[in-house]
C-alpha cells in the first residue's frame, strides 16, 4: 500500500509519457537494473523503497500497483503481472 500511495503522489499531474518513464526508472531501481539512483529522475521519496530489492517477494508487492498503472495508461486489458 505504501508503494501505491507514493506512486500516486509521484504521478499526479504528470503526463502519460513522464509516468511511463517513471515506471521504468522505479522498476529498474527495485529489480537491480539501476545501481545509481542519483543518476535517475526519480522523486526522493521513492528512493526509500530501494532496499526492497533485497527481498524478491517484496519487490513484487511494491511494483504491482506500478504495473497496474502502466497497463491502464497503455489501455492494456490483460491481467497484470509483476513477472
Amino acid at each position: 500500500m505504501a508503494s501505491a500511495s507514493m506512486m500516486t503522489d509521484a504521478v499526479v499531474g504528470q503526463s502519460t509519457q513522464r509516468t511511463l518513464a517513471l515506471f521504468d526508472t522505479f522498476h529498474n531501481l527495485l529489480t537491480g537494473g539501476s545501481t545509481e539512483p542519483a543518476n535517475t529522475d526519480i522523486p526522493k521519496e521513492l528512493l526509500a523503497l530501494e532496499g526492497v530489492r533485497k527481498f524478491p517477494i517484496r519487490v513484487k508487492c511494491a511494483t504491482l500497483p506500478w504495473h497496474t498503472l502502466r497497463n491502464a495508461l497503455r489501455r492494456d486489458e490483460t491481467m497484470v503481472s509483476t513477472e
